[in-house]
């Protein structure tokens, strides 16, 4: 697993990538990317090697076949927990990415028409605050975030279910029965530590599974949002659209006012009177 420690370098560059999109997510989206990272990808490279190092080292049958021991593991063992793991974290990852090409996309765009208006009076100062300005969720930007929310959705529940299918759950058993050629017959196979595999299995889980609920939170959020802007610009076009309506409607209303203060005035001077 000696790439593990070779790819840390790697990781820190997406994690460099991604530090652009935590700018311009929402809160929901900020909280997922430390998840991410604190969580999944750190955990995934300082325990792994440890952890799962021994994997097929200490992978032992009760059988001395030429090959067998080779044949069960893979048959137990199809794809390596680390290597799922490593190709899970990019998928998810590659959508957040997408995010970023299309910010940096759009700042192009602004910078070569401030450059174009300004020419030579574009200065850095504007040029490193546009830099830094975050770009509001909207438009084609709404589209692109939330098309990602989907696609991380997509892949986190299908690796999930990947995994709980290959390996028949979660959990690690301690003994497996393995009859597959060229063993002589069915043999015992051990695993190496599956108690602890087993944690470490289902807190990665866990940690997905935390993932999901923030990608959802935040698809809801965003869905919500743009149903109210929605609603406040067809309540601006129809205030726009019927002006004399609503001036009707007040000078109705003040009318009716001006009617109960005037029977109200009249009936306490007549009471007055008696």
């Amino acid at each position: 697993l000696n790439f593990i420690s070779v790819g840390r370098m790697s990781w820190g560059a997406l994690y460099a990538q991604l530090g652009g999109v935590n700018k311009h997510s929402t809160s929901l989206g900020k909280i997922w990317l430390s998840v991410l990272f604190i969580f999944r990808i750190t955990i995934l490279v300082l325990a792994a090697e440890s952890v799962w190092g021994d994997e097929q080292s200490d992978f032992t049958c009760n059988t001395q076949q030429p090959g067998c021991k080779n044949v069960c593991y893979d048959h137990f063992f199809p794809v390596s927990h680390i290597r799922f793991w490593c190709l899970q974290l990019i998928f998810v990852s590659t959508p957040a990415l997408l995010v970023a090409m299309h910010v940096a996309y759009r700042k192009r765009g602004v910078k070569r028409d401030l450059i174009a208006t300004r020419g030579d009076k574009a200065n850095e100062e504007d040029l490193e605050s546009l830099k830094k300005k975050r770009l509001p969720i909207t438009g084609p930007l709404w589209w692109t975030y939330t098309c990602s929310l989907f696609f991380r959705l997509l892949f986190e529940g299908g690796f999930m279910y990947a995994l709980y299918f290959v390996y028949n759950g979660f959990q690690m058993p301690r003994l497996v029965k393995c009859e597959q050629w060229p063993c002589p017959n069915k043999v015992d196979c051990f695993i190496s530590r599956p108690t602890e595999k087993t944690v470490f299995t289902i807190f990665m889980v866990a940690s997905s599974a935390i993932c999901i609920v923030l990608n959802v939170a935040e698809l809801v959020y965003l869905i919500a949002k743009a149903f109210m802007r929605c609603s406040a610009r067809t309540k601006r076009r129809h205030s726009y659209a019927h002006p004399d309506h609503m001036s009707k409607d007040k000078a109705y209303m003040q009318n009716k006012r001006n009617e109960m203060l005037l029977s109200s005035a009249s009936d306490s001077s007549t009471s007055k009177s008696v």
